[in-house]
């Protein structure tokens, strides 16, 4: 399937094109400027920007029908819906949220009209996300009800969802130990459990016993797309190498220690997913891979949880220069009397 059309948004009742729709539905936000976001098709390099939303924002916007020939209808509605959709069930789509408003009662339409729609306390629990078989998308839809066969148009948003740093109680270093017995015995370490996806991940992997011929060593981060039940015939699993990097070419001697940092900042990641709704999850893992000098892999994986920080909001003193450090700055200095 076409993943710009899975990201994107803005359609239309198939079968609003048989029976002739008639009208131009355009739909816009308000409430001043805000980030966006592309989500991008790598199929055909192309992409979507939606305008993004947090938390409990209120939804508000405007809503312009242009009819192009008189239009009978049962009534004119607005809703906002967070659903989730896998690709391979589409006649099965998930919503979990479901907000309307009556905009128009029935009537006719025959010339352009403009409506102002509001949604307050949308809990938006979820963030949006856009994957490789299933989609957690927000959206605005405008219904124009009819006999034979309704006009509808979408607009898409998208939702970041931040929250507040793991309690350091619950942010614990990583400690494991990997080995074959009589052969090799390796720890490694990394500083904490849960990372924000502008983080840096540090550790350190430390060889206790090396009698392997080991050629070289690699880290990598994994990110794992499960839907339904996972792999099988009710649900997918897929994996994504994110970053691969070698971080030691040789054999080590028992006693040495390798250091380990990652940076998350260039990545495209989104958090953690576990098991929303029963739909889908999204898991990421640290893996570390040995290759011996006979081309043997030697991997063992960590599960780390990703999370959005909350932005840090700069305060007056860091965009101006206060008024006391001018007086300071601009103070006469008193030298010293000449001996």
């Amino acid at each position: 399937a076409d993943r710009t059309q899975r990201a994107g948004f803005q359609t239309k009742d198939p079968m609003a094109f048989l029976f002739g729709g008639g009208c131009n539905i355009d739909i816009t936000f308000t409430g001043g400027q805000r980030p966006t976001v592309d989500i991008v098709d790598p199929k055909r390099k192309t992409s979507t920007t939606l305008e993004v939303f947090v938390g409990d924002e209120p939804i508000r916007g405007t809503i312009v029908i242009n009819p192009t020939k008189r239009i009978e209808h049962k009534g004119i509605k607005v809703e906002f819906i967070g659903q989730i959709e896998v690709f391979y069930d589409r006649g099965n789509h998930l919503q979990f949220l479901s907000m309307f408003n009556e905009i128009e009662p029935a009537g006719e339409l025959t010339t352009s009209k403009t409506y102002g729609f509001e949604f307050l306390h949308t809990d938006k629990q979820h963030e949006s996300y856009n994957g490789n078989n299933v989609r957690l998308r927000y959206f605005i839809k405008v219904t124009i009800s009819k006999s034979l066969a309704d006009i509808t148009k979408e607009q898409d948003l998208w939702v970041h969802s931040y929250v507040p740093p793991p309690d350091p109680t619950s942010n614990k270093t990583i400690s494991l130990e990997v080995g074959i017995e009589d052969c090799l015995h390796i720890e490694f370490e990394y500083n904490k459990s849960k990372y924000h996806l502008k983080d840096v991940i540090t550790g350190k992997i430390y060889f206790m016993l090396v009698r392997l011929k080991i050629k070289y060593m690699e880290v990598s981060l994994v990110r794992k797309e499960s839907t339904g039940m996972g792999a099988g015939a009710n649900g997918s699993e897929e994996s994504e190498t994110l970053t691969k990097f070698e971080i030691m070419d040789g054999a080590p001697v028992r006693g040495e220690s390798i250091p380990v940092r990652l940076f998350l900042n260039s990545l495209d990641l989104t958090p953690s997913y576990r098991s929303v709704h029963s739909k889908f999850s999204v898991k990421y893992f640290i893996n570390l891979v040995l290759v011996d000098e006979a081309d043997r892999r030697y991997f063992k994986q960590q599960e780390i949880i990703l999370y959005r920080k909350v932005p840090r909001t700069k305060t007056r003193k860091e965009n101006f220069i206060s008024e006391d450090s001018v007086q300071i700055i601009s103070s006469p200095v008193v030298l010293p009397e000449e001996m």
